[in-house]
């Protein structure tokens, strides 16, 4: 099959590597066990030592490319096995399978033989329409999650099996599009949250194996809720069982430290300038959509891949052959993973966590873009918490941080994200960031929500935060769902709820996510009252939104609408079962002609979000 071969695998276009490197369940010689491929081309000798042969190792046979294999008679599915690697200096040391699809429970470093995929898949019905749903003008809203914290019982971390139903029914009471996994491939430190992988085919075994990773996907998807999961291509840990020096050499990191190291995290940093890295990346996010029915991969760490001077200061980094600051490898690597993720499934998103101004990240790449599907709008993220950071009285003063984000919100197609980085190491949970008087807490959760899933762009919101749980996130301890008996707390959820309902309902809010066409000011220099009002527009579908950032009530407020008419209000964060004071929605109002424009008289609360729609006449 495409990108399976040796020759492929070897020029770096081999992205179903996956399909023979590694270990992979054979008959041959009327003997049931198991064919075994590693890649170490400057090793002196590989063998694989399992439960099966006492550990005492059966040694591969290398080709002339460096591809050490073999046949091992009598090994079992379920069974432990590691490959016993004598290095280029003769130093011989255990390690687990690069292409190994599960691993042992850390502290445990073996890789476990698993058998074919039999999965009985029963998501047909999504895959086939996986392409139409994740189109740019279709609703996005992504709730991000960490296995291991979102519920726990007591000491133990939830198996896959156990969370499927109980995640499903959460999302979908709540209508959000797709759940996001921080990376779920297998890792030996905790605290990295996943992000330092070293099973880059194998799902955790903190919460079960393949198969039960499988289910959970399956879950979702019969739900008809996508599986997005974080993928880490941009460096790997130095534990000694995994990829770092394999051979004795700098096999899969750069040979260079400059450019090998990484100098914040103290992880080494991928070759891309060497095809079968390349090829085993690109069988890494190959293996998770083809095997594990992922529906898009979200990018981590894209800016450190992009420059050569990230993080570095002056003499700790080289120029590339241009004289400039870009890492012409990894961006080449880049627009080859876009562009096999795109040829071979059709529909499937990848997403770059990129933070910088680098050009065109979600342009096309024959137009001298990366190809992602969406870029994360971190400038979007800073500048809104730190606005509502500001007490409610000096936010007139900085206007600006509200209004200058959609002056560029346009330029690439932008995903939203509140996401786990800003709820962790001494940032605290979300409610706690809005300042002001403690019971305005919630208020303005619905008022932040409200203004992102208003905003030009996808969404993203991490678990914990649509109940407003007011702890910071720890990966130890499970979310506090004790504080969801709260009536406010219920509220919260509501209005969570309410915003996905009127996002996915109503195209004005989806269509024109990415298209500078779907947005249109009407009054955005109202800093006095620190009051938004802005239409979008799509699919012949047109909303109004009025976002008001100050705790100031504001009864029969004159506010801009584009036309005259009469305006009824669709959505109101005031109302009580959202945790306001406003018992219902009020009836339509008449805009009148005030300083040569039109102006509805609206029910303004404080620190309200109102959706408005002209009634048809």
């Amino acid at each position: 099959m495409p990108g399976a071969s040796p020759d492929e695998f070897h020029g770096g276009t081999g992205f179903a590597a996956w399909r023979w490197l590694g270990a992979h369940p054979r008959h041959q010689d009327g003997l049931d066990g198991y064919a075994f491929a590693v890649w170490a081309p400057h090793a002196e000798g590989v063998a694989v030592c399992g439960d099966w042969n006492d550990w005492r190792g059966e040694p591969l046979a290398r080709d002339a490319r460096g591809v050490w294999r073999g046949f091992c008679a009598g090994a079992e599915p379920g069974q432990f096995y590691k490959l016993r690697v004598v290095d280029v200096h003769g130093l011989a040391g255990e390690r687990s399978d690069p292409f190994g699809f599960a691993h042992d429970l850390r502290p445990g470093t073996a890789s476990r033989l698993c058998p074919d995929d039999t999965f009985a898949w029963r998501d047909a019905r999504w895959l086939k329409r996986r392409a139409e749903v994740q189109r740019a003008d279709r609703p996005l809203s992504i709730y991000e999650v960490h296995l291991g914290s979102w519920q726990r019982w007591g000491d133990a971390a939830p198996g896959y099996r156990e969370l499927a139903p109980l995640l499903a029914d959460h999302v979908a009471r709540l209508g959000f599009t797709h759940v996001e996994f921080l990376p779920p491939m297998e890792h030996p430190y905790d605290p990295s949250w996943g992000y330092q992988v070293t099973g880059h085919f194998a799902p955790t075994a903190r919460h079960g194996g393949p198969d039960d990773f499988r289910f959970l996907v399956d879950t979702l998807h019969r739900r008809g809720i996508g599986v997005l999961v974080d993928w880490v291509p941009a460096h790997f840990p130095r534990d000694p069982h995994a990829l770092a020096f394999f051979d004795g050499t700098p096999l899969y990191e750069h040979p260079d430290p400059q450019r090998g190291m990484h100098p914040d995290w103290g992880t080494n940093i991928f070759d891309y300038g060497r095809p079968e890295v390349v090829s085993f990346l690109l069988a890494s996010a190959h293996f998770w959509i083809a095997s594990m029915h992922v529906d898009g991969l979200r990018v981590d760490a894209v800016a450190s891949m992009l420059y050569r001077d990230y993080s570095r200061g002056p003499g700790q980094w080289t120029p590339n052959v241009m004289g400039g600051t870009w890492n012409l490898e990894a961006i080449a690597f880049l627009r080859a993973l876009n562009r096999m993720v795109h040829a071979e499934f059709p529909g499937v998103l990848c997403i770059a966590e990129e933070s910088t101004v680098f050009p065109q990240v979600s342009g096309e790449i024959e137009a001298g873009g990366l190809g992602f599907d969406y870029k994360w709008n971190m400038g979007w993220m800073h500048d809104t918490l730190a606005y509502f950071g500001l007490d409610p009285l000096w936010r007139c003063h900085h206007h600006d941080k509200l209004t200058f984000p959609f002056t560029y919100a346009h330029v690439e197609r932008f995903l939203l994200p509140l996401s786990h980085d800003e709820v962790v190491h001494g940032k605290g949970a979300l409610v706690r960031k809005m300042t002001g008087l403690w019971h305005h807490g919630l208020d303005q959760l619905r008022l932040l929500f409200g203004g992102q899933w208003l905003h030009p762009g996808k969404k993203l919101l991490f678990m914990g935060q649509e109940f407003g749980q007011d702890r910071e996130w720890n990966q130890d301890v499970g979310l506090d769902w004790h504080l969801c008996a709260d009536e406010a707390r219920q509220g919260l959820l509501r209005w969570v709820a309410a915003l996905n309902r009127l996002y996915r309902d109503r195209a004005a809010l989806h269509a024109g996510d990415c298209d500078p066409r779907g947005f249109a000011w009407v009054e955005g220099a109202n800093r006095d009252e620190s009051i938004l009002v802005f239409s979008r527009h799509g699919g012949g579908d047109e909303l109004v939104a009025v976002i008001h950032h100050t705790p100031v009530d504001r009864p029969l407020h004159l506010v801009p609408v584009p036309a005259l008419g009469s305006w009824r209000t669709v959505l109101s964060s005031a109302l009580r079962s959202y945790g306001g004071d406003r018992a219902g929605l009020p009836p339509p109002v008449e805009a009148v002609v005030v300083g040569g424009r039109p102006m509805a008289p609206l029910d303004v609360a404080p620190f309200a979000v109102l959706v408005i729609e002209r009634v048809a006449t």
